[in-house]
């Protein structure tokens, strides 16, 4: 025999449900932030989206990052602690460390990043 579906069953799964896409969006990256902050820090002038400029562009750093264990915590080191960056010609600077206070903000520009 099959069990009845009551009003409060499909009330509980609604707020399942609602509560899913309620968390989904809370974890969605904010786009124009992470680019506006990208472009406080003058990323843009050594990276681009698709394009290689004087640094890889952001799509070959997202998907070497991926593929590491941790890539968020490595991605977020390496943008705040100013690591040698490798250039094809074979030289190495110091990256660029990234100005910003609110952590969060560094983590929406990294999983921007990521996501790519």
């Amino acid at each position: 025999m099959k069990p009845k579906q009551t009003p409060v069953t499909y009330a509980c799964i609604a707020a399942a449900l609602f509560a899913l896409v309620l968390s989904a969006d809370a974890y969605a990256v904010d786009v124009e932030a992470a680019q506006a902050l990208a472009k406080q820090n003058n990323c843009f002038r050594c990276h681009g989206i698709d394009k290689d400029k004087d640094g890889p562009a952001w799509r070959k750093i997202a998907a070497k990052f991926k593929a590491m264990p941790n890539a968020e915590q490595k991605l977020t080191n390496h943008l705040t602690s100013g690591e040698k960056a490798k250039f094809p010609d074979g030289h190495e600077e110091d990256h660029k460390i990234l100005k910003s206070d609110d952590p969060a903000e560094t983590k929406n520009l990294v999983d921007w990043i990521l996501s790519l």
